[in-house]
């Protein structure tokens, strides 16, 4: 028996017909007779042959791959997005190439060159801003460049944004709701767009009503990291309320004030938080967030890779809608007891 992949020179030989036959056979729309096809499609089946994607698309002028850049692959929220990107990219008959940033040491650059190798139809950076080369790299190379969150950057790429600025608004609307007036705005230390533009909305917002914000800004996107925060913020016992830019950060300031500093969440402490990550509706946690769903950049992505203009006509533009999610680390509902 042969070792190693059957070819489909192997299916020709065993079909007693040409290469390109064989080659006609699993191209869609290609033409070849129906006699010469079930020959194919029976030594095809017998000898176990797959066609070879990978190489079909390099002969072609794209292949069905579409790269995906990522970072803090950790993050509920990006896990929960490639989960829906993957599974949308498979009904589509795409495959998803996934390169993570954090192996490169976000030299993100380095990642879409290696992509563009595989000549992919898109590619989707969701951590890092790619500088101006890589865009006019993958104009050159008619590849779909589509940025999740990555802010205003220069060239023909699809955009897609979370409304960063309603979302901090409206947390700081519930704060204040709640008469907090001296509240604290947490977000990692990485110099996330989508991070920066939330908590400067939200600490714009409670400026404006005359209330107090301490800012903090360390640490990766971590739920570690908000038990960090918690601990050396709350030093302060004025401060009654924590906007975290993050579901992760926020839950671990959340079990650190409740469980270690005894907080009284929320009769005397509210904590709101963004992303809306299936662990913020548990009941151990019961997290108010800002929403802002999955399936709606999945859509983008789709309605982006639809498009059928040519790159040089321009770029797409979605604006994902947010939500605040009210749970029970805002207000005080009668049914949440209080920690002491």
């Amino acid at each position: 028996m042969k070792s190693g992949f059957i070819t489909a020179a192997d299916v020709a030989r065993e079909a007693g017909v040409s290469r390109s036959a064989v080659s006609r056979t699993f191209t869609p729309g290609a033409s070849v007779s129906r006699d010469v096809r079930e020959r194919i499609l029976r030594a095809a089946e017998k000898l176990g042959y797959r066609v070879n994607r990978l190489a079909q698309g390099l002969q072609m002028a794209q292949s069905n791959l579409v790269g995906v850049v990522a970072a803090n692959l950790n993050s509920p929220f990006n896990t929960a997005l490639l989960d829906r990107i993957s599974a949308a990219l498979f009904k589509r008959d795409l495959q998803c190439m996934l390169l993570n940033a954090e192996a490169a040491r976000d030299d993100i650059g380095t990642l879409v060159n290696q992509v563009l190798e595989y000549r992919v139809r898109a590619v989707i950076i969701l951590s890092g801003a790619p500088p101006e080369e890589i865009i006019e790299a993958c104009l050159r190379n008619d590849v779909r460049l589509i940025l999740i969150n990555r802010g205003t950057l220069p060239g023909n790429a699809d955009k897609i944004d979370t409304d960063d600025l309603t979302g901090g608004r409206l947390a700081a609307e519930r704060m204040l709701q709640d008469g907090r007036r001296h509240v604290v705005a947490v977000r990692s230390g990485n110099g996330s767009v989508s991070q920066k533009r939330r908590t400067e909305s939200f600490v714009a917002c409670m400026h404006q009503a005359g209330a107090k914000v301490t800012s903090w800004m360390d640490g990766p996107n971590s739920f570690e990291t908000g038990c960090e925060a918690a601990r050396k913020l709350l030093a302060d016992a004025s401060i009654d309320g924590a906007f975290c830019a993050t579901d992760l950060i926020a839950l671990g300031f959340l079990d650190t004030a409740r469980f270690e500093l005894a907080k009284e969440v929320p009769r005397r402490f509210s904590i709101i938080g963004f992303d809306n990550i299936p662990e913020t509706a548990w009941p151990s946690y019961g997290l108010t967030t800002v929403s802002h769903p999955v399936e709606a950049f999945t859509e983008a992505i789709l309605n982006c890779l639809d498009d059928e203009r040519q790159l040089s006509e321009g770029a797409l533009n979605f604006t994902i809608p947010v939500e605040l999610i009210e749970r029970a680390t805002t207000g005080f509902p009668a049914a949440w007891p209080s920690t002491r």
